[in-house]
């Protein structure tokens, strides 16, 4: 399969909550979208591996994307190393996407930052002719995507590029709360963490309406980038 854009998460519920409403506009604009998570969030302190994944499913069917994959990785101890950066490789060329949507370069939680690095030298060593790669018993050929995107995790950072997804903030929040046992319940038993809280809750609706303030419509979306972004002309920009 090959799609427009590859959104990866270091774990299940990680693109819901920092680019959903990006990939809900680009599916509607006819782009074909796909999401990869690297773990099942298996040291989650609320739910189960099995739960997340069952959750993972629907916030895709909500979502309309093409497909989503799990890479299985260990939660909280996966490495950017040479048996992780192949099988890495081996998706990206698989599906050979022109963007990639990944966790933000530094954050919170170690994963997202090792995730980040992780896949921006995996989409380096996927362009390389010598490296060489199978999937599904199949040699495959170097592929490198055009562009890679940070989006937006737990700390407040000023993002390079802002997407407005006015429109679209219904379909995010849908994909979120797909994510049940995640998320701000009143009435669980479960323990409470950093991400179940009500202000958690609510922040994700006020930091997309501050960043779509900041560019004049109700919502928005934003990414960092590592290289230069650069527009064919001055008019292009909005």
């Amino acid at each position: 399969m090959k799609v427009d854009i590859l959104a990866i998460g270091a774990h299940p519920d990680d693109v819901e909550l920092s680019c959903a409403g990006t990939l809900s506009k680009e599916i509607y604009k006819g782009k074909t979208v796909a999401i990869l998570d690297l773990t099942r969030g298996e040291l989650g302190t609320r739910g189960s591996a099995a739960l997340r994944d069952k959750e993972a499913q629907k916030a895709a069917a909500i979502l309309g994307v093409a497909s989503r994959h799990n890479l299985g990785f260990a939660d909280g101890f996966f490495q950017n190393n040479h048996e992780h950066q192949m099988q890495l490789v081996a998706y990206i060329r698989h599906m050979q996407p022109q963007i990639i949507l990944c966790n933000a370069a530094q954050d919170r939680h170690p994963d997202h930052g090792r995730a980040a690095q992780l896949v921006v030298e995996s989409c380096f060593l996927s362009g390389l002719q010598k490296v060489e790669t199978s999937f599904e018993g199949k040699k495959q050929v170097a592929w490198r995507p055009k562009h890679i995107y940070h989006y937006i995790q737990w700390n407040s950072v000023t993002p390079d590029v802002v997407v407005d997804i006015s429109g679209y903030m219904d379909v995010k929040l849908k994909a979120v709360m797909a994510y049940d046992s995640q998320f701000y319940k009143p009435n669980s038993n479960e323990p409470e963490t950093p991400i179940s809280t009500q202000n958690f809750l609510d922040s994700i609706k006020y930091r997309a309406a501050d960043l779509g303030r900041l560019i004049g419509v109700d919502f928005a979306e934003g990414f960092t980038s590592s290289r230069l972004l650069a527009v064919d002309a001055l008019s292009d920009l909005i």
